[in-house]
């Protein structure tokens, strides 16, 4: 992966760009938008994360605006927009997680890891995030962790130490 940096310029290596050639064929002429999405996937693949040059640079490919761009990656929580972790801690805060201490759980991981969230930990290894429903509501709290979204569910602030303390030791 390389590391990009907000107001560094990017510029998409050639095979990154054959990938994109071989989606955007798969859409129907003056339909390139359709896209965006796997393109957006491609560049957060390469580069960590989805920067506004890199957006920028995927609009120009796409020969739309940038705002389109910056409108459908906003809207997805599975875009990062800022340099993230290599684990993402991402805990549900809906509802019916927030019942049974999803609250209380953000709060500890935050103590835990000592960054805010969407803050990188020092070391790297480790980010947060609260994001709606991870669709285990009788389990809850519940969190998932990227890059290969594990879940892991009725979470306790010691069951979250230990995992902590066991992707610190991968």
């Amino acid at each position: 992966m390389l590391k990009v940096e907000e107001t560094q310029p990017v510029e998409f290596s050639s095979a990154l760009l054959a990938k994109f050639d071989e989606i955007v064929k798969r859409y129907p002429e003056g339909k390139q938008k359709s896209a965006l999405l796997p393109l957006l996937h491609l560049v957060q693949a390469e580069y960590g994360w989805t920067s506004v040059p890199a957006m920028d640079k995927v609009a120009e490919y796409l020969k739309i605006q940038p705002i389109e761009v910056y409108e459908v990656a906003s809207f997805y929580t599975m875009y990062f927009l800022q340099p993230k972790g290599k684990y993402v801690l991402e805990v549900c805060r809906t509802g019916p997680c927030c019942l049974v201490g999803a609250e209380k759980i953000m709060d500890h991981i935050e103590q835990k890891l000592g960054v805010k969230e969407g803050e990188v930990t020092a070391d790297g290894l480790f980010s947060w995030r609260g994001v709606e429903c991870l669709a285990a509501c009788g389990f809850g709290p519940v969190l998932q962790i990227g890059p290969e979204y594990t879940f892991y569910e009725n979470l306790t602030e010691q069951s979250v130490d230990q995992l902590i303390d066991d992707l610190r030791k991968k």
